[in-house]
């Protein structure tokens, strides 16, 4: 018994003990297995071997093998076309067109919806020269899925290249019927523009337009009759749509097409009366083209007026609704008083100034309250500028002019500021500070010529209150506008007028400041004429103080040699007496000054010298007789 037992632990295997029992974190699938070996090609399938058929009975078997596995594939899944078409496929390539055939028609029972069958049925037929089958295939195609162009297109181009023009046209016809996309009807048209059959194509077009009624197939159907020279029919197209859209659906595209069918044809007064027509009508947010084309017409065949006449009119329309949106608006009344005041007459104007202060501000607060004063202001302005009235001409003061021009100038109104300044010259063409003013304003708008003739006018003035202020503006804008010769010719024409050594001074400083090559020695140059120019002059200082800015510029930029030439130059100060008379013309004893003797002014006259040394000895004299008078004097002093 103990033995047996024995026996039995021997023959048990021990089990090993599980330790963790918890689920790999990595778990692997079959798939990923067999997926494995695919890759490992763990598993080499030969290839099937090739069948080599030698006699029809082994054919018969492979086309019943094949036959067989298609059916087979068909059966388990009905639905999946794609094994319908490659089983009829492969009758075909058998020539075996009745089973094809047949195998489609099966297919269609299953799924007649499908585009692609019918596709593949009807090129099978084509393609094997069944054209009566094909054809049959088609009619089945559109009448039982009509709205698929593509059958239409097919069966359409079929027809034209078997020559069946009728046919076609026929078939044309059919789809026409389901009212397609535009696409199709423009195939219809050019399919009969194709064999010349422009009134068929007519015909077509006016069906289109009342089937997809936008405005580009109008204007398409249009240009279809001009480019065949039915300019006529054209215009008659054109003014149909107009009719046809009217004003609550107009589009500007319309407008600008019929407008340039005119132009081509020479009718410019017909284009304009088209823009006009549209303008009046299309609201500006709508109308950019058209404003666009308009300006570009009346820039190559009309003028500016027209077009201004047709702006205008449209801006003051939208002034007109803004004002009676908010009557107390008074930037918009601001606006629209400007734009009338640049095209309507004085009655107008009026009328709207009229209107426009009559609405006082309901309530008392400063901002609307001047804004409302600026009214009254410009109607004032209009009146004496505009209307030729007198509301400034009454009381022509130089602040008044002031005032109103600053009040222009912030509300930038330049036009009217210079109006009001050639009001102001009129009024006092001699004040400089108006005539610098006003080419000031012009030099801030840049026009540059017009500010350039205003100093020109001012500087030809007979009486001028500050002519060197004047000048020296005139001189200050041309060195803006680096114009170096217009500078010096200016400075040529002043010093025709005065010789003033402020004037000869800025003359050389100008040619130093210039920049240009040999400015030094124009400078230098300036210097020197200014200098035998000032000989003859009688205010010494004025010649002292052209040295004086000559010796500065020598010592900054000359030589030792020029500095020494203008140290010649500088004069000897020697002090002198002279008699004073009183107002009553009696004698009222001497005064001692100061005079200058300049070196070159001593070698022109050779006698100076002369006569200072007998003006010595006349004092040693006069000194010597003072002495022998008055002894008792002298021994006075030397006693003291």
């Amino acid at each position: 018994m103990a033995a047996s037992t024995a026996a039995g632990k021997q023959r048990i295997p021990k089990v090993a003990k599980v330790k963790n029992k918890a689920p790999a974190e990595v778990q692997i699938t079959a798939e990923q297995l067999l997926r494995e070996a695919k890759e490992r090609e763990l598993e080499l399938l030969p290839p099937p071997p090739q069948q080599k058929i030698t006699d029809e009975e082994e054919l018969n078997d492979y086309k019943l093998r094949k036959r067989k596995t298609f059916e087979d594939n068909i059966r388990k899944n009905r639905t999946v076309i794609s094994n319908w078409i490659k089983y009829a496929q492969w009758e075909e390539s058998l020539k075996e067109i009745q089973r094809a055939r047949s195998i489609y028609e099966r297919a269609l029972d299953v799924d007649y919806r499908n585009i692609t069958l019918w596709l593949k049925y009807a090129e099978m037929e084509m393609k094997n020269r069944q054209v009566n089958h094909a054809r049959n295939i088609w009619d089945r195609a559109i009448t039982t899925l009509p709205r698929v162009n593509q059958f239409w297109y097919k069966y359409t181009y079929m027809e034209e290249m078997l020559g069946n023009i009728a046919g076609a046209r026929q078939v044309f016809e059919r789809w026409m019927e389901w009212q397609p996309e535009e696409q199709a009807w423009h195939s219809y048209i050019n399919f009969e523009l194709r064999y010349k059959e422009v009134d068929r194509a007519r015909t077509i077009y006016e069906r289109f337009v009342l089937v997809h009624p936008d405005v580009k197939n109008w204007i398409k159907y249009a240009r279809f009759e001009e480019k065949h020279g039915y300019f006529a029919h054209a215009r008659k197209v054109y003014e149909r749509a107009v009719e046809f859209f009217g004003d609550e659906h107009m589009d500007e595209h319309l407008y600008v097409a019929f407008a340039k069918f005119e132009e081509n044809q020479k009718e410019f007064e017909r284009v304009r009366v088209i823009y006009k027509y549209a303008l009046d009508r299309i609201s500006k947010q709508e109308a950019q083209e058209l404003f666009k084309n308009y300006t570009i017409f009346e820039k190559k065949f009309g003028d500016r007026r027209g077009i201004e006449d047709i702006i205008v009119s449209k801006r003051r329309f939208q002034y007109e609704e803004e004002v009676k949106a908010n009557p107390h608006n008074y930037d918009a009344w601001f606006d629209y008083l400007r734009l009338v005041e640049s095209d309507a007459e004085a009655e107008t104007v009026r009328e709207v100034y009229e209107r426009a202060i009559a609405n006082v501000p309901p309530i008392q607060e400063k901002r609307h309250w001047k804004r409302y004063i600026y009214l009254w202001v410009n109607y004032a302005l209009y009146e004496e500028l505009e209307a030729k009235g007198t509301s400034i001409g009454k009381c022509p003061k130089n602040k008044l002019f002031k005032g109103y021009i600053e009040l222009e100038l912030q509300l930038r109104e330049f036009d009217r500021c210079r109006k009001l300044y050639e009001k102001f010259l009129e009024f006092g063409p001699e004040n400089c500070t108006s005539w610098i003013k006003f080419a000031e304003l012009e030099t801030i708008l840049g026009d540059i010529e017009r500010a350039r003739a205003i100093y020109e006018l001012a500087i030809s003035q007979p009486r001028l209150d500050m002519p060197e202020v004047l000048w020296k503006s005139y001189i200050d804008f041309e060195i803006e506008q680096e114009e170096t010769e217009r500078t010096r010719n200016l400075y040529r024409r002043l010093l025709q007028r005065t010789q003033h050594v402020k004037v000869w001074i800025s003359f050389a400083q100008f040619e130093l400041s210039s920049g240009k090559e040999g400015s030094l020695a124009k400078c230098r140059q300036i210097y020197e004429e200014a200098n035998k120019t000032m000989r003859n002059c009688e205010e010494k200082e004025e010649r002292l103080m052209l040295l004086e800015s000559w010796r500065n510029f020598e010592d900054e930029f000359g030589t030792v040699s020029d500095k020494e030439r203008v140290d010649k130059l500088m004069p000897e100060k020697v002090k002198k007496r002279r008699k004073v008379q009183a107002d009553d013309g009696s004698d009222a004893g001497w005064e001692e000054y100061y005079d200058y003797i300049f070196p070159e002014d001593a070698a022109n006259q050779p006698n100076l010298k002369l006569l200072a040394m007998a003006k010595l000895w006349k004092k040693q004299q006069q000194e010597k007789e003072a002495a022998e008078q008055d002894p008792d004097k002298d021994i006075d002093e030397s006693g003291s």
